[in-house]
């Protein structure tokens, strides 16, 4: 088995991260191949660098012309999914919608941290969008910035679990969600410290894929991801994965 795992940003060190936590959580057997999009902000923290990077992720799984099993997504929060899911018949798994699907599996109510303010209400966005935010208790931001999760290992993983207890104490939860795919690795350590589970949405998406593609499932093409229709598409600036006439080339 194959998996895709893509980052939302041109940071190659946070790809080869993420595909670490990722190869780690991994049944034996399974490939995990990290992809880094062509174009794009080097760290997505806000609207503009989510949507840029949801057209860089289906451009970069498009340009993979090996074959592959199923793609995870990971980018917390973004968007980008859904056209994904109408271009390829793979499963593809957003860490977002895993991590929030473990997490109400092991408990009642969940709280995500994340990495800066501005990044909160996207995940809000997207919880809401993907219906599982019922049972959110909160949203917390570390106040670290997406580049900053790289740093000392001991610094980061203070400021998740300085918000991880207030969300504890303060706003109901029973379990943690890490919200930010450079995340990945550390719900070991914060769950020793918080003595709550941590879902790690890289290590949740990974293994749900596994489960998708052992069942022999993949993504619906009956309405709402059916592939796209031809299409003229002018003045595309980018590469040429996805042509001109709207499908993928």
């Amino acid at each position: 088995m194959r998996i895709l795992v893509v980052n939302v940003n041109t940071t190659e060190s946070m790809t080869e991260s993420i595909r670490k936590g990722a190869a780690a959580a991994a049944s034996p057997g399974t490939e995990v191949v990290g992809l880094t999009p062509f174009f794009g902000a080097d760290s997505c923290e806000g609207n503009m660098e989510s949507y840029l990077a949801a057209v860089a992720v289906m451009d970069r799984v498009l340009a993979y012309d090996e074959p592959y099993d199923a793609v995870v997504q990971a980018g917390f929060g973004e968007h980008g999914q859904e056209g994904l899911k109408e271009l390829v018949e793979a499963p593809v798994v957003d860490i977002t919608d895993a991590a929030a699907h473990l997490a109400m599996l092991l408990g009642y109510r969940y709280s995500v941290v994340t990495t800066l303010d501005r990044a909160v209400p996207l995940i809000e966005e997207r919880l809401l969008l993907g219906g599982l935010s019922s049972h959110c208790a909160s949203v917390r931001s570390s106040g670290l910035g997406v580049l900053e999760l790289e740093g000392e290992e001991s610094t980061v993983v203070d400021a998740i679990v300085r918000q991880a207890e207030l969300a504890l104490k303060e706003d109901g939860a029973e379990v943690i969600v890490l919200g930010c795919g450079g995340m990945a690795g550390l719900d070991k350590a914060i769950e020793e410290r918080t003595g709550a589970p941590v879902v790690d949405g890289v290590a949740a998406a990974v293994k749900l894929a596994e489960s998708l593609v052992g069942l022999g499932l993949k993504t619906s093409k009956v309405r709402t991801y059916a592939p796209p229709r031809p299409k003229t598409i002018v003045s595309w600036p980018l590469s040429r994965h996805i042509s001109r006439d709207g499908s993928s080339a």
